[in-house]
């Protein structure tokens, strides 16, 4: 696999984008990004506290204003809607995981459907099943209420519901949040096993060895600009990266047990 991406054709690309700036109000948070997903791939964006990846995510989605160009297979962005870029196989799952805790885990992953319902297409059970073959708890807690469950159900389930909608682009939100380190390994299993599906996925994290480790290609960013860009196999070799993320990583890791 080429991990240069900007030497492929345009029409390997999922997501391009260039010059991007958004941030809060009068407060800029990213200052010029440039980045890219070939489709099928995993990307990550790894970096510290407040260096702008959930403004990144969120930007990207139509959440928050931007400016830049953001191309999504091939179109461009700028007048799309939140929902639009749902309809046309966007999905985000944030970092609060947004689910609907009084309502049972099945009918959380039902609401993932919209887009598939707008679309006409009628194949719900299908892709319920596909969710309960990828994620086994969640079909042993159908009729739970989703407040109820411990937290890497409940992060299960806000993937499941993503998957629902059949997105050809998911952007996930650091998936390993307070997690246990073995939910956190599964989490990542997971993610990785995806590929098959042809998802692409953009993944944003704090855990950049278990980022690095599933993703084929990489970001560092760092106060709202791209420090760094590479192969993730390249990157987690990075002295830089060592020393400032996977040493960190260690470290917790150490600690936890």
């Amino acid at each position: 696999m080429n991990d240069s991406t900007s030497s492929d054709a345009s029409g390997n690309l999922i997501l391009n984008v260039e010059g991007l700036h958004a941030g809060y109000g009068k407060a800029e948070v990213l200052h010029g990004l440039n980045l890219q997903a070939k489709k099928g791939s995993v990307v990550t964006v790894i970096g510290p506290n407040g260096a702008g990846k959930s403004t990144l995510l969120n930007a990207l989605m139509g959440v928050l204003p931007s400016t830049g160009r953001v191309e999504y297979n091939g179109q461009a962005m700028a007048l799309q809607s939140l929902e639009d870029r749902v309809m046309q196989g966007m999905s985000l799952v944030p970092e609060t995981r947004a689910l609907f805790g009084t309502m049972p885990v099945e009918d959380n992953l039902l609401l993932g459907a919209y887009r598939q319902v707008r679309l006409g297409k009628k194949d719900g059970s299908q892709a319920l099943d596909d969710v309960y073959k990828l994620f086994p708890r969640l079909k042993e807690r159908r009729v739970q209420l989703a407040g109820t469950l411990s937290g890497g159900e409940r992060q299960m389930l806000a993937v499941g519901r993503a998957l629902m909608s059949k997105p050809a682009l998911l952007m996930l939100d650091e998936p390993s949040l307070g997690l246990a380190p073995l939910v956190v390994r599964e989490i990542f299993r997971i993610i990785d096993s995806l590929r098959s599906t042809g998802v692409t996925i953009l993944l944003v994290e704090q855990n950049a060895r278990a980022a690095l480790e599933v993703a084929d290609h990489g970001y560092v960013l760092e106060m709202g600009e791209i420090a760094l860009e590479g192969a993730a196999k390249d990157l987690a070799k990075d002295s830089r990266v060592i020393d400032t993320y996977l040493g960190a990583a260690r470290d917790k890791s150490a600690q936890a047990t």
